[in-house]
């Protein structure tokens, strides 16, 4: 760790993670003879540091080939004809030998908006890994780069380290980024900067209490949620870490980011990491905590860079240290960067990594914010919800409720909500539009609008379904009626309406949480293609062995239902969707085995698994049958 960190004597650092990853990167893998010397430097039995290395994908044991590939096998990828570009890789690489470039699959490599997605780590003498993504909708053409990247590799001509995933763009124009919006061109933390001065000019600690005070009634204002998926209130998540008991507290910024479909937050890190740093200032501030960390997914070179970059300049310009601002305030905040694993997304198994331990989840109570990170209060928000308080610091939390969507449409009928939504977000979005990307968004916009502003459907197809929520949420068809919605919510529909358009659905949490369906960051489109329906049943598969995959196995029941889950689904021939008997005994099934993984899970994982493949036989399995007899 660095200089800054290693002033806090009492506080547990991690040591274990940053060397395993420096030993890989210089290696290629984790020699034994290494790991033994690791183990006696810093005190580590070895077999605790296996516990480790076996648990995460990204460690190696054994040395990979020179050139090593990943081809991403998830959702988008999956419709995108992966299955397609993989074979052909094989095919113009197959000449190489496997001794000298491996090719595999991986789970979601956050490029869902440039599917088909592969990476390629290049051994270099003393230097591994260095990374060539390609992406691109024409496995032909990503294949013959490659093909001639690996050529020039080979001919020692190949130039690195060197990454195509992030092309020189400009800065987006966004409302979140307040530090240059509407040409106000304001320096670098500014907003903390401003809070800092409020705070010097405070002589009494009741004048600053007040401070404090201001700003936590602005962010009770601005209803901000937590932008992770959960939507907890960030005022009462920061005001429980205040006032819980312990001497020493953390603040941490979830840039995970592993569930396939999203990748908001991979724009947000690279293009405003200063902000995301900014909000986290203000967190720490706030809850008292003193040290903190951004954990970034490693597969995103570019955004730890830039991160490392921003917090750099933040030390230089007084926004972190001994004496922030001059307000005698001190924060210190380094990058972690993950080991690997969608679990880890999980907020007290993203605790566990930071704390050097196999990255299960927690059995709650007690929770994060009173026992987090070493058992300290901890403030753990995702990276959108920290970007998003420097705007509200600076221009009031009146301002960023009020720009949400006043008064959404009803669903497909004429006159106006009597609710509102508040505040803005972002959402990505892939799949069948013309434009695939991240787009930031007032509360309550529709599904609709929100497609119109990715180019429209491609070919100017109609709606077939999507994904409001990454795998996590299961799929929606593009008409949802009555029947397809549970009794309990049916008070949300007018009681004339007999079916809604899901283009017509206002992109709020609570409007969806209203018809008992799930919302998240990322979405995916499907267009309805004649004589070429997208394969639902294919994609709850690749959904529900993701989840297969990614399960870490602390959970009995949801090690063995994930399996479970999978196996049904392979056996859901051509034949059996037709056979209604067998049809009702396969929904029942998946019915028992949600109810007891929601009922046994202890995170999110368990709980989402059920919901690709139940939302298929839910919405789609019918009309398939259908049309098979047809």
């Amino acid at each position: 760790m660095s200089n800054h960190f290693e002033s806090h004597e009492d506080f547990a650092q991690p040591r274990l993670i940053p060397r395993l990853r420096a030993i890989q990167e210089s290696s290629g893998y984790l020699p034994r003879p290494k790991l033994e010397a690791l183990s006696t430097e810093l005190g580590i039995p070895l077999h605790k540091i296996h516990e480790i290395v076996s648990f995460f994908p990204h460690y190696r044991l054994k040395p990979a080939a020179p050139v090593h590939v990943r081809v991403c096998r998830d959702l988008a990828c999956t419709h995108a004809c992966a299955d397609d570009l993989k074979l052909k890789l094989e095919d113009r690489t197959k000449s190489f030998g496997a001794d000298r470039v491996s090719l595999e699959w991986t789970s979601c490599l956050g490029l869902c908006d440039r599917a088909p997605a592969l990476q390629t780590e290049f051994d270099q003498p003393g230097k591994h890994a260095v990374t060539i993504d390609d992406h691109g909708q024409n496995p032909d053409q990503v294949a013959i780069r490659l093909e001639s990247k690996i050529k020039e590799y080979f001919e020692g001509s190949l130039s690195g380290p060197f990454d195509s995933t992030e092309p020189h763009r400009k800065r987006p124009q966004w409302r979140l980024d307040y530090l240059n919006h509407h040409g106000e061109s304001l320096e670098e933390f500014h907003a903390v900067r401003s809070f800092a001065e409020r705070l010097k000019e405070a002589n009494t600690a009741e004048a600053k209490a007040s401070v404090f005070q201001a700003l936590n009634d602005s962010m009770k204002l601005a209803d901000l949620r937590g932008m992770g998926g959960a939507g907890v209130p960030t005022f009462r998540k920061w005001l429980d870490v205040k006032a819980a008991r312990g001497a020493r507290r953390y603040v941490i910024c979830n840039g995970d980011e592993s569930e396939p479909l999203t990748f908001k937050d991979r724009e947000l890190l690279l293009h405003t990491p200063e902000i995301v740093l900014e909000g986290m200032i203000f967190g720490g501030l706030f809850t008292g905590a003193t040290l903190g960390y951004v954990y970034i997914r490693h597969e995103y070179p570019a955004q730890i860079h830039a991160m490392e970059q921003a917090i750099k300049r933040a030390y230089d310009a007084g926004a972190l240290g001994a004496d922030i601002f001059g307000t005698g305030l001190r924060l210190d905040i380094e990058v972690f960067i993950s080991p690997g694993g969608y679990v880890c997304g999980e907020q007290s198994a993203l605790i566990e990594a930071i704390e050097e331990k196999r990255s299960e989840p927690r059995n709650k109570p007690p929770q994060i914010e009173t026992n987090g990170l070493y058992d300290c209060p901890t403030v753990l928000n995702n990276v959108e919800t920290f970007a998003w308080v420097p705007f509200i610091a600076h221009h009031g939390g009146a301002w960023y409720a009020g720009s949400g969507v006043q008064g959404g449409p009803w669903y497909g009928r004429q006159g106006r909500r009597n609710s509102s939504s508040k505040g803005l977000r972002f959402f990505s979005i892939c799949g069948d539009v013309r434009k695939p990307g991240v787009h930031e968004v007032p509360n309550g916009t529709t599904l609709g609008e929100l497609i119109e502003l990715s180019g429209g459907i491609i070919d100017n197809l109609p709606l077939f379904a999507f994904a409001p929520s990454g795998p996590s949420g299961g799929f929606l068809p593009a008409k949802l009626t009555r029947q397809m919605i549970a009794p309990e919510y049916h008070r949300a529909i007018p009681a004339d309406q007999t079916e809604i358009n899901v283009l017509d659905l206002p992109l709020d949490l609570d409007e969806f949480r209203t018809l008992g369906l799930m919302l998240g960051a990322g979405m995916m489109i499907y267009a309805d293609r004649p004589g070429r329906r997208p394969d639902m049943l294919a994609q709850a598969l690749s959904a529900t062995r993701f989840y297969r995959r990614e399960s870490c196995g602390k959970c009995v029941p949801c090690r063995v239902g994930c399996q479970k889950l999978v196996e049904i689904g392979e056996g859901l021939t051509a034949s059996s969707r037709n056979d209604l008997n067998e049809i009702q005994r396969i929904s029942e099934l998946v019915q028992d085995l949600s109810e007891t993984l929601e009922l046994t899970s202890i995170c999110g994982l368990g709980t989402s698994a059920p919901k690709p493949l139940s939302s298929y036989m839910t919405y789609f399995l019918e009309s398939e049958t259908q049309r098979n007899e047809s």
